[in-house]
């Protein structure tokens, strides 16, 4: 679909790392690290794992810029996947050298895969984490994609707790509007299986809303 197509930015963000550009790996680093590195920490809540998906994740697209299919989405999403791909691996204790293989074989972590002995303990305890944490993870994802004025509207409602009147005037916009993209918002954040922003809900909602 023409709406599903990658920008400009993206197409040539590939050619260039194709070729080697170093630049290229930095300025991609730029753009995308902060949400490289908060995916990886909200699903492991651990900083060092963090920091070394984020370096896994680059050193992948670095040594891997072909395996980004301009025709299956944007970048910004590829990365995302692959970040959420390895933050799942690190949960479930798997090798960071089956990281390339899962690409490679089309291996989908979202299903059982491992099978290993380290991985019969306490596994369902596992898994319910590695979905908490997807759920949270994508939750995250869809609202930093969502277009500005939703997200200020969600961020003020459940953040800041500001109940739907006072989000209407903390936007300049009507009661009317400030419920419309409340309501749009909290449509994109469901297809996240999980309760907005933690499960809390904005004060003064309700039916209303």
């Amino acid at each position: 679909m023409a709406k599903d197509t990658p920008p400009r930015w993206d197409r040539k963000m590939q050619q260039r790392l194709a070729r080697g550009e170093a630049a290229a790996l930095g300025e991609l680093y730029d753009r995308f690290a902060s949400l490289v590195h908060s995916q990886a920490h909200r699903m492991l809540d651990d900083e060092p794992a963090a920091d070394l998906v984020t370096r896994e994740v680059f050193g992948y697209v670095w040594e891997n810029p072909d395996a980004y299919d301009p025709k299956q989405g944007s970048m910004r999403s590829w990365v995302a996947r692959l970040t959420h791909r390895q933050s799942v691996r690190r949960l479930r204790g798997t090798a960071p050298s089956a990281f390339a293989q899962g690409y490679e074989d089309g291996t989908d972590d979202d299903g059982s895969e491992t099978g290993d002995a380290e991985d019969t303990v306490a596994r369902e305890e596992l898994e319910e984490r590695v979905r908490r944490a997807t759920a949270s993870a994508r939750a995250d994802y869809i609202v930093a994609s969502m277009p500005a004025p939703l997200r200020a509207a969600l961020e003020l409602a459940y953040i800041q707790r500001r109940d739907y009147r006072q989000t209407a005037a903390d936007l300049g916009v009507t009661e009317d509007e400030a419920r419309r993209r409340l309501r749009l918002g909290l449509q994109l954040l469901s297809t996240a299986n999980t309760r907005p922003l933690e499960g809390s809900s904005p004060p003064g909602y309700g039916r209303a809303l």
